[in-house]
């Protein structure tokens, strides 16, 4: 069965390997997921990430992270925008998750990056997803 929504289905594994306690999750690669694998990692909210090429559209292996106690580092993990009701925001729009603690993903006309940058850089777009 086709997927319809790519990125809500790599939210997804990404939460039920998270609460499983699995050290890495296996999801169909695309820019759009790598671009915001890229930025989970430099966020902190995973440990690293791998694309690997396997003749068709590609694997893109997540290395999840976990605190003290097996604590997953990511809490909330949430889409936003979806396809039959997608969401916008204005660069002065954007508001700090949990007062900074965690981050929105958005796709910009510079490309996708963190809720942090487009306020640095007063850019709107696509708001993604959230994540804590």
């Amino acid at each position: 069965m086709a997927v319809t929504d790519p990125v809500a289905d790599m939210l997804t594994r990404i939460r039920n390997a998270a609460k499983a306690r699995f050290v890495s999750v296996d999801v169909p690669g695309s820019r759009l997921k790598v671009e915001m694998a890229r930025i989970l990692k430099e966020e902190g909210f995973i440990k690293n990430y791998k694309f690997l090429k396997d003749g068709k559209q590609g694997i893109l292996r997540v290395y999840l992270k976990y605190g003290p106690g097996q604590v997953p580092a990511v809490q909330r993990l949430e889409r936003i925008s979806k396809p039959g009701r997608r969401v916008y925001v204005k660069g002065s729009e954007i508001r700090p998750v949990m007062n900074g603690l965690g981050i929105s993903i958005l796709s910009t006309s510079r490309g996708v990056m963190s809720d942090r940058q487009a306020r640095k850089e007063n850019l709107g777009g696509e708001w993604l997803c959230v994540v804590c």
